[in-house]
């Protein structure tokens, strides 16, 4: 089991930073605009940021296995393993990758698909009323230092653009069924950054 090391984080410096466009897509990632996606329901606050681990093939960092599957392009061919994924249209709105890279497939005004069937305090469709950040990992290897700078630049951008009330893991919104970003992902980096703005939420749902 990873147990969370003591990290000081030093202050961003705002002034050269990322912002959340009204288009509701970031300046200085990578946009990769994904057909993957729909529009919210009417009216629905994106209050909720959920995270995540992904790689592909399974445990394999680097490739372009990821992008090719929120684009839509994945040849499922190539690999057995990815058989299952085949007609697959799923989503996220960010992937952060090992050396930090942040891409963009959905405009966070709109609707991913990265949640599935789930539950966050009595609401279902998290899809819904969240974000989706993606991280490139297992729930085997520690997430690397540069994923936590980036990720940290994306819920600052988006708490500055988005009424977010919370943070959770896809492990907590559906529970038994998926197990992201897992036990290596140190949660107490999050609540470090939270300082009383959004909830660090890591009970079931």
């Amino acid at each position: 089991m990873f147990i969370a090391r003591s990290v000081v984080e030093p202050p961003i410096n705002m002034t050269n930073t990322m912002i959340c466009e009204k288009d509701g897509w970031l300046t200085h990632v990578k946009r990769r605009p994904s057909t993957h996606y729909n529009e919210r329901p009417k009216g629905a606050l994106v209050s909720l940021i959920v995270l995540h681990f992904i790689s592909l093939p399974a445990g394999t960092f680097r490739g372009e296995d990821v992008d090719d599957l929120f684009m839509g392009q994945l040849n499922t061919e190539v690999n057995p393993d990815y058989a299952s994924l085949k007609g697959l249209r799923v989503s996220s709105h960010f992937f952060i990758r090992r050396d930090g890279e942040i891409r963009q497939y959905v405009s966070v005004n709109d609707r991913a698909w990265h949640a599935g069937l789930s539950t966050f305090e009595g609401r279902e469709g998290c899809n819904d009323f969240s974000v989706g950040i993606e991280l490139e990992g297992t729930g085997e290897v520690l997430f690397e230092d540069a994923q936590y700078v980036a990720l940290r630049e994306v819920l600052e951008t988006l708490d500055a653009r988005l009424p977010i009330e919370a943070v959770t893991g896809h492990e907590h919104i559906a529970p038994g069924r998926k197990a992201d970003p897992g036990p290596y992902f140190d949660w107490s980096r999050v609540r470090q950054w939270a300082k009383g703005r959004w909830r660090v939420v890591t009970t079931p749902q």
